[in-house]
């Protein structure tokens, strides 16, 4: 590896050991074994750097979960939408535990938003196209023949992604099920007495 790549490296590790926002250039340079002048040439400044490495760990995290697409292994997906939608969330709760440095980033990030104009435009992209992703996984859409249809669909598996891992990280006793999660929403869509 050369310095960009090391230097990407050793900020992910520090993203998630320390934060972004107690992430110093001087601890990525240590993570790295790199220099502070690398920062500046290959990144342009530390928070652009610290922004590719989130992203590169929230895309790294959507891999390993993936499942069903060109993406996440080979595991066949039931048939049916309600046991696929169920299977799919049973390997999402099971990194739950793995997941949650990556989990506890994001919440981080999400809270600095307001003030870092910068940050918010560099995850806006990913996160439509993870919507995508996240749609065509769990459900199988394809998102070129269908675009709307798997973007709304995105949308709410996001949204209750995001919920469930919440859920998770403060009380992982209540936390759903993928067979709660399978049974709420057989009431939601009236299937359900």
């Amino acid at each position: 590896m050369g310095h960009k790549e090391d230097l990407l490296e050793g900020a992910k590790r520090c993203l998630l050991e320390k934060g972004y926002g107690r992430t110093t250039a001087r601890d990525v340079v240590a993570a790295s074994g790199t220099n502070l002048a690398s920062i500046g040439y290959h990144y342009g400044s530390k928070d652009a750097l610290l922004q590719q490495a989130f992203l590169a760990l929230t895309e790294e995290w959507g891999d390993r979960v993936s499942i069903g697409d060109e993406r996440g292994g080979d595991e066949e997906l039931p048939a049916d939408p309600y046991e696929r939608f169920r299977a799919v969330w049973a390997r999402l709760i099971a990194a739950a535990e793995a997941s949650r440095p990556v989990w506890k980033l994001q919440t981080e990030v999400v809270t600095r938003l307001d003030d870092d104009e910068k940050l918010r435009e560099a995850i806006k992209e990913p996160q439509r196209e993870g919507r995508l992703g996240i749609a065509e996984g769990m459900l199988g859409l394809d998102a070129a023949a269908d675009p709307e249809k798997a973007r709304v669909a995105g949308l709410l598996l996001q949204a209750l992604a995001t919920g469930v891992m919440i859920q998770w990280m403060v009380d992982p006793e209540t936390a759903p099920t993928a067979d709660d999660l399978t049974e709420g929403l057989k009431v939601l869509m009236g299937e359900r007495d």
